[in-house]
């Protein structure tokens, strides 16, 4: 059974994972719609044979492309399912919506939070605290925009959201090339947002709460993350995640992932910011 559900997928050279993640949502929605970014590979080509409605629209950043279908697109559905190419739905969490819609949802909940399971190298990274993560992908049309910023971008619903027992399948990276490539990019992003202090008076963000919703908890831990010295926070982070929450159990590729994700990458982060710092002190 079909739910009245509208996917949006995100993609841009999606070759080789539009087709799962296509075939994963097939059968639950009525409505599937791609935002492509001028791919250059095969992505179209892909999409049209499924017959699939697809819009293209030149990229600036997840939140800006985000929120420009949510505004620019005829939507038939008053719920909306967010994805990029690299997530399926789980057959778990297919049967869940399916029981779900075939049923009147309270007219007081608006958005629906499902974790991630990520694959990483073909394996799960089940510890670390890296599952379950919540993330609110679908909501009331109308009821939920995504944060502007430019990295670490959450969707935000206004109104009561209920958790999803259910997983979506997050293929985190084709190979390590790739991790690090978009990592190196994503940093840029994060340490300039930092430095700039805009997440400051962004009124627009979620805002952390300890006795809120996983995400505003979410959220409230990266704030005091946040507030910590450079170069020590990352250090402290890792030991966090591999050691006091078990991420040592995901074997080796538990280990390049916690070490890639929780410590490179966060240092990767703090050094730009003083590489900004110590540029902008020579120019004064």
């Amino acid at each position: 059974m079909k739910t009245p559900i509208t996917a949006i997928i995100l993609t841009f050279n999606e070759e080789k994972n539009i087709v799962d993640c296509i075939n994963s949502l097939y059968d639950l929605v009525d409505e599937i719609i791609v935002v492509d970014s001028f791919s250059t590979d095969r992505t179209i080509e892909i999409i049209k044979s499924y017959g699939l409605q697809f819009h293209q629209h030149e990229f600036t950043n997840y939140s800006t492309q985000r929120n420009w279908a949510l505004n620019n697109i005829i939507i038939k559905n008053n719920w909306i399912l967010n994805l990029d190419a690299d997530h399926r739905v789980t057959k778990e969490l297919a049967s869940e919506l399916q029981l779900l819609f075939s049923a009147n949802i309270d007219a007081s909940i608006n958005g629906f939070v499902a974790s991630r399971k990520t694959l990483f190298m073909g394996k799960w990274i089940k510890y670390g605290g890296h599952y379950p993560t919540y993330h609110a992908v679908l909501f009331r049309k109308g009821f939920g925009y995504c944060e502007e910023r430019l990295y670490d971008q959450h969707f935000k619903v206004d109104g009561t959201i209920k958790k999803l027992k259910g997983d979506i399948i997050d293929l985190i990276t084709e190979s390590l090339s790739t991790f690090t490539l978009r990592h190196n990019k994503w940093s840029d992003l994060e340490a300039l947002e930092q430095f700039s202090g805009n997440l400051l008076n962004n009124t627009k963000l979620i805002k952390g709460n300890l006795n809120g919703n996983p995400i505003q908890k979410r959220r409230y831990l990266k704030n005091i993350y946040d507030r910590f010295p450079l170069f020590i926070r990352p250090i402290m982070y890792f030991f966090v995640r591999y050691f006091l929450r078990l991420g040592f159990l995901d074997g080796k590729r538990g280990l390049i992932f916690h070490f890639l994700q929780c410590f490179w990458f966060r240092f990767l982060i703090d050094a730009k910011i003083y590489e900004i710092k110590k540029t902008n002190e020579k120019s004064t």
